[in-house]
């Protein structure tokens, strides 16, 4: 089986998302050969420029179906009229729309969420990464949960950390944040404001964005918690990232991840109030036990396992 994966190039340190990349890979496993197409360009007049090169890629390969990751990267298939079957996988800013502020956390009908609305009966299956996001979904005999996988190979806990690589002192507490700091959706701000209060505990607040894959696992292993304060996610990998490495976490109840973590021993959720994300970061921080990689065993979403359930899905498009 042969796949082309059509998804967003405009990351400026990554040619594909990272999380699409690992998808990608984990196929091959399953016999599947994946390229990739990159949308170059921003917005409904971006994507939509490319749907003559996208044509023109078809033209001269061949490929078994599509699977569009985001509505829009969705669109320049369907307009490309590629005579293959289209799987499209929700992301969530285009079920929902880009979320900046905790009054806008709600269903809305924005341009993205008529455009993943409209766009359900030109694809064979539509893939949500978690509950909140198939809500957009009305053609529900297309509709499969599938959160991404998580490599556990390569996200684990180590045996010593490296707090010295990173220059991080050896007796202070760090809390960790790895989205962007001034993306008003990722919600720093809810953190930078008692940043000064969690000084006075000894509890550092480091937020090292932008920074490779391979380092985000040294991170993990080296500090005390990981922060997500995020107005709104799909099923966030940077959370099963943490869960993988045993690194405790607070994060605001977004997405899937009150199921992801649910009772599990090292994780809070919080609200969001700053006043609530100090308490919960006091609690988790000082707490001894996590089992958050032992829980994601639990929810079969490691890489293979959920490259299985994939496999699965194209299969029922081309039988």
């Amino acid at each position: 089986m042969k796949v082309l994966f059509v998804s967003s190039g405009n990351l400026k340190n990554f040619e594909v998302a990272p999380f699409i990349k690992v998808q990608g890979d984990s196929l091959i496993s399953e016999n599947i050969e994946v390229d990739y197409f990159r949308v170059l360009g921003k917005g409904i007049k971006g994507y939509f420029s490319n749907v003559k090169r996208l044509r023109r890629h078809l033209r001269k390969n061949n490929y078994d179906l599509i699977h569009a990751h985001f509505t829009l990267s969705a669109w320049v298939a369907v307009l490309a009229k590629p005579n293959l079957p289209i799987v499209l996988s929700l992301m969530g800013t285009d079920a929902y729309g880009r979320v900046n502020k905790l009054s806008q956390n709600k269903p809305s009908l924005n341009y993205l969420t008529i455009l993943s609305i409209l766009i359900q009966p030109f694809v064979k299956k539509i893939i949500s990464k978690s509950p909140n996001i198939e809500q957009v979904v009305w053609q529900k005999k297309k509709s499969h949960l599938l959160p991404n996988g998580v490599n556990m190979e390569n996200l684990h806990p180590f045996e010593e950390d490296f707090r010295q690589e990173l220059n991080l002192a050896p007796d202070k507490k760090y809390v960790l944040f790895l989205g962007n700091p001034k993306d008003l959706r990722k919600n720093y701000q809810q953190l930078h404001a008692i940043k000064d209060q969690l000084a006075e505990k000894n509890i550092e607040v480091i937020a090292p964005y932008p920074i490779s894959h391979s380092l985000v696992f040294k991170y993990l292993n080296s500090v005390d918690a990981l922060i997500m304060c995020s107005f709104q996610e799909g099923s966030p990998n940077v959370v099963k990232e943490a869960m993988a490495c045993n690194c405790k976490g607070v994060f605001t109840d977004v997405g899937d991840v009150k199921y992801l973590i649910n009772n599990t021993k090292g994780y809070q959720i919080c609200d969001f109030s700053p006043e609530d994300l100090f308490d919960k970061i006091n609690n988790v921080v000082y707490s001894q036990e996590c089992e958050g990689r032992k829980r994601l065993f639990d929810l079969k979403l490691s890489v293979p396992e959920v490259a299985s359930r994939l496999k699965n899905i194209y299969q029922t498009v081309l039988n």
